[in-house]
């Protein structure tokens, strides 16, 4: 079969532009916060971190449709909803540049790592492994009921948490090895920390995941992707679905009134009743083509309202 050549708007699509929001507003919200709470700023590694981070978000997204396109059982969904086989777009091209984005973000991750420690790499190979095997091997990680929780981690505590590491001195990890030691250091009160500021950006994350897998569960039954809403059913996973945003909300008020988020951030309670109608418009119909998008635009409006917010918090030092 001839294939076509990958144009720009097809390479948009492939890479499935709108989202990668989920990648970029966390690694805003790191560095704001880093800034912020902090008063450091690492312009290099910050540039570093944010080549690698796009680059891993484009290879996670690109890689994924190649693995779908092999692994379909549904030929149906291969030749005219996977984009690879309805555009007639070589796989293994395609493949081999997601390579390179893969390639270009280890090597901004090396980098950092001596620019840094090396408890990075142990951080970064560990995010870099569940980016491969999220669709790629026996039994995928994103044909497991863990899907949105991985994805909820890595894309939001994962992000924050480095976009904080390489701005922050000295690094809230540590780990140090010569012929004559093994030295590792963990500052838990800031990683607990990072853990709790990051937590609404993870669940939301996590919560366009949940939509994406409940839009897809027949689809997914056909190619034997057994996610979450498989196993809770399509009626409880509905009736899951609202607490998720609930739960973002209810923690941004916890973050504050523990005081490792700056109070001006309780004006995001200010956006509840667009998410909530959002999520309502969800429960309603599930689409991929029309209401789907309402969990991306929840997940971006807390985000940039967050990110914002962080700064502006940090301009008044609040």
């Amino acid at each position: 079969m001839k294939t076509q050549r990958l144009t720009w708007p097809l390479f948009l699509e492939l890479i499935r532009l709108p989202a990668k929001a989920a990648s970029l507003l966390p690694f805003l919200f790191g560095v704001s916060y880093a800034w912020m709470r902090w008063g450091q700023l690492d312009w290099l590694n910050t540039g570093l971190y944010f080549v690698g981070q796009m680059s891993i978000a484009l290879f996670v997204t690109g890689f994924n449709n190649v693995q779908d396109f092999y692994k379909a059982t549904d030929a149906q969904y291969r030749q005219t909803q996977n984009i690879i086989g309805r555009e007639h777009l070589d796989p293994r091209r395609i493949l081999w540049l997601m390579l390179g984005f893969l390639a270009l973000a280890c090597t901004m991750g090396l980098l950092l790592v001596w620019r840094t420690n090396l408890s990075l790499l142990v951080i970064g190979g560990a995010a870099i492994f569940v980016a491969i095997f999220y669709t790629y091997g026996p039994v995928p990680l994103s044909r497991l009921p863990s899907g949105e929780l991985l994805a909820g981690l890595c894309e939001g505590f994962g992000t924050i948490f480095i976009a904080v590491f390489v701005n922050h001195a000295p690094q809230p990890v540590t780990l140090a090895v010569d012929w004559t030691a093994f030295r590792f250091g963990i500052d838990m009160a800031t990683c607990l920390q990072l853990l709790l500021i990051a937590l609404p950006i993870v669940i939301l994350d996590g919560t366009v995941m949940f939509a994406d897998n409940i839009c897809d569960l027949n689809q997914d039954q056909r190619n034997q992707r057994f996610t979450l809403p498989y196993y809770l059913g399509k009626d409880r996973a509905l009736r899951v679905y609202p607490w998720l945003p609930r739960s973002a909300f209810a923690l941004i008020v916890v973050g504050v009134v523990l005081q490792v988020l700056p109070w001006p951030l309780l004006a995001t309670l200010g956006l509840w009743p667009l998410v909530a109608k959002n999520t309502r418009g969800f429960q309603a119909k599930q689409s991929k083509a029309e209401t789907f998008n309402l969990a991306i635009k929840s997940l971006l409006l807390v985000s940039v309202a967050e990110v914002l917010l962080i700064l502006l918090a940090g301009v008044m030092n609040f």
